[in-house]
């Protein structure tokens, strides 16, 4: 018998088909040990920073299977993932079924680690042919940095819990990402905003085309804008000079883990976290290559399969092969792009996303092996015949070649044809007007603009930059409000927190250091107890030193039209644990407290009702999203129920399509309100937008509002009604 293990168990079910019977296939499911909760005994600090592990909860069964099945077999090999914590995950299998302690000779030879970077019957195979040890070095930098990531975020955390608030936390890699999106937040805070005005001509040629001229400057001053728009009105109009260039643009390098993610996010609207577990999918299916890299590389056999792709579905002239290099040191994740495992496939997936991220990682990579486009771009400039005004100027752009831009049209830009004029020529007058503008601040950050900032600082991995965002917003720090990254409340007060007490620590410089570190270890070059040492003896240290720091009980004072509305004193803002809320500068003494807004806020009232779960009293109250009702006995008892009318007050009156008994009712969520069936959790049917009561007459669901150009819609975003506009007639 020969055992064949796996991480996970739709890998295992793609491998099974290329083995025909040779082998059992079977998946850990993930990692199957890991350092315990408690800190206590996790890691062996004395002794050289030795991490303790244990079986992860849930995963005895699957050891005991995986352990039997390795004892009756005569070969074993490990075939999870190509990357740093592929392998950890595999010497942790090995570890855990005992065999790799073992000091039977026979035993160890045994036990070997296979690994290819896409699942198809040919890598696997070949992989199969040429085994090897588990590599040590790699395994050593996955728990330094394990090791690293549990003593910093446990110290730290530990300290924030009694300096701001309890339950918060702090993270090597999640903290310093969340410094940057609120320096961009003070950025925008501390920004005074500037008018200026643009201003327009309405001009035609001697052909009558109307064309729509731009003034090349936009005057602060209204003085000067009135100078403008006078003359522009006596004098006759001219053009001054034509200029055309030709440019070319040339093809995008295949997709690497960051690139895939941004692209994916602005162009599909998906998150990182979401093109991660879409691509997984992708990849365990055999579609497509691993997707965490960090590699422009194309294998021959990719090069190939595009010549004939881009030959049969378009030209042989339209190919050029070409070898994109990067910049950086750490493409250590993967050794190609990411990239379809077969590249004639234009289509794979089952899901519609699934589908789309395909075709759009399908487009990159042979797109990236065509010729340049070439682009005409043409800029008019005008004025009035003393020219003692700016130029007013108009540009167009057309395509002249198309090249790549065949496969990857989305990266087109649309055309804006200009009609023929010559330098000399007049122009008929027909408006002039301005606007009035002002200056804006730097917009936040997008998902997919905040994966770029890491990388382009060396802040994380390509495979953690998904994790990274997931975790800040999971932990209340950041919210996702219309595509961009806000900090809330809770997120402002921790990072300033940390700025103000562990600069060094969450900086640029130290975090990336730290990673070239760890890569170092990887390669061999660094010692993992001197790298762990370096840094935790100074950490510690500085821990240490701030246990006499003052807590922070107060955020400042606010305005002073909102007095205590229990003894009119004045208020602070304090945090709580659904963010700023305004407290009486008495308490203890006295517990007067308003909302964000100003509102009253009541304490708990008993309802005269018995918790269901524990016998304690149910009281009604206030919480971030309305009035609710929970034990007396919380936190030891967790019962919570809706408040009856507040439900009451966000019923629709329309009956949930789902489960037929319950009621579309609203609800506010992480990222705004949203309507979800009365029965939840019994039924999770949601969607974005509140039910008009009428249903789709193209796919019978349920009808939403839309907006002020779209009015109503369907709640179905695969439906083609979801998009009206879009809808041809």
């Amino acid at each position: 018998m020969k055992l064949l293990i796996v991480e996970s168990p739709s890998k295992a079910k793609t491998i099974t088909k290329y083995l025909d019977g040779k082998y059992t296939v079977r998946a850990s499911v993930g990692h199957v040990r890991d350092l315990p909760k408690s800190n206590k005994d996790a890691i062996n600090i004395p002794n050289g920073f030795i991490p303790h592990y244990e079986i992860s909860p849930g995963k005895e069964k699957i050891v005991t299977e995986i352990k039997t099945l390795a004892e009756k077999s005569e070969e074993i090999l490990l075939a999870t993932d190509p990357d740093r914590e592929g392998e950890a995950i595999a010497w942790h299998i090995a570890q855990a079924i005992q065999l790799n302690n073992s000091k039977s000779k026979s035993q160890n030879t045994k036990l070997k680690r296979v690994i290819f970077h896409e699942i198809t019957k040919e890598a696997v195979q070949e992989a199969i042919k040429h085994p090897r040890d588990i590599d040590k070095k790699l395994v050593r930098a996955q728990e330094a940095r394990r090791v690293l990531d549990r003593l910093f975020g446990y110290d730290l955390s530990g300290l924030i819990w009694k300096k701001v608030r309890y339950g918060l936390s702090a993270g090597r890699v999640q903290s310093p990402a969340l410094r940057i999106i609120m320096e961009r937040e003070r950025e925008i805070r501390a920004f005074t905003p500037e008018k200026f005005w643009t201003i327009s001509a309405n001009l035609k040629t001697k052909n009558e085309n109307e064309l729509t001229f731009t003034c090349s400057k936009e005057p602060r001053d209204k003085k000067e804008v009135d100078r403008i728009i006078s003359a522009g009105k006596k004098e006759a109009w001219q053009v001054f000079d034509v200029k055309e260039t030709e440019i070319k643009r040339s093809p995008r390098a295949p997709f690497i883990t960051s690139t895939l993610q941004q692209t994916a996010s602005s162009r599909l609207g998906l998150s990182p976290s979401q093109t991660m577990r879409i691509a997984q999918q992708l990849y365990e299916a055999g579609s497509i290559t691993y997707m965490r890299t960090d590699s422009t590389t194309l294998s021959s056999q990719a090069q190939n399969q595009i010549a004939k792709t881009i030959e049969k579905n378009f030209s042989k002239d339209l190919y050029r092969f070409r070898k994109y290099s990067r910049k950086s040191k750490n493409a250590q994740e993967a050794h190609e792009a990411i990239r379809p495992t077969d590249c004639t496939n234009q289509n794979a997936g089952d899901t519609p996303d699934q589908k789309k991220l395909y075709r759009l990682i399908w487009q990159r990579t042979v797109s990236s092996q065509m010729v340049d486009a070439k682009v005409l771009r043409t800029r008019i400039s005008a004025s009035i015949i003393s020219k003692n005004i700016p130029d007013f100027v108009i540009n167009g752009s057309r395509t002249l070649f198309d090249g790549w831009l065949l496969v990857d049209s989305a990266a087109k830009s649309e055309d804006v044809q200009l009609p023929k004029i010559s330098v000399g020529d007049l122009l008929k007058f027909i408006s002039i007007d301005s606007i009035e503008k002002e200056t804006q601040p730097l917009s936040r950050y997008s998902e997919a603009g905040l994966v770029k900032e890491l990388e382009k600082r060396g802040i994380g991995r390509p495979s953690t930059y998904a994790t990274i965002i997931k975790t800040i917003q999971d932990r209340g720090y950041v919210e996702k409000i219309n595509k961009t990254l806000h900090p809330t409340d809770t997120g402002d007060v921790v990072s300033s927190f940390l700025e103000k007490e562990f600069e060094k620590y969450i900086s640029d410089s130290f975090t990336a250091e730290m990673e070239n570190n760890l890569d170092s270890i990887a390669e061999g070059k660094a010692e993992y107890e001197k790298i762990l040492k370096d840094f935790y003896t100074p950490f510690t240290k500085e821990i240490k030193s701030k246990k006499d720091t003052k807590k922070i009980t107060d955020l400042g004072k606010v305005d002073e039209k909102f007095k205590c509305p229990v003894c009119d004193a004045p208020m602070v803002w304090k945090l709580g644990k659904n963010g700023k809320f305004m407290s009486c500068s008495k308490f203890p003494e006295c517990a007067g407290a308003r909302t964000e807004e100003g509102k009253e806020m009541e304490g708990p009232k008993k309802t005269g009702q018995t918790c269901p779960q524990c016998g304690g009293a149910l009281v009604t109250r206030e919480g971030r999203f309305g009035k609710f009702i929970s034990c007396s006995n919380f936190p030891k008892c967790k019962f919570i129920q809706e408040d009856p009318e507040e439900a009451a007050k966000r019923k629709t009156g329309v009956k949930c399509p789902e489960c037929q008994k319950g009621e579309m009712m609203e609800r506010k969520g992480r990222f705004g309100i949203f309507y979800a069936c009365s029965n939840y959790p019994t039924c999770r049917y949601a969607i974005k937008a509140k039910p008009t009561g009428k249903k789709c007459p193209l796919c019978g669901k349920l009808m939403m509002e839309g907006t002020k150009t779209i009015p109503e819609r369907c709640s179905d975003k695969n439906c083609p009604n979801h998009r009206p506009d879009k809808i041809k007639n």
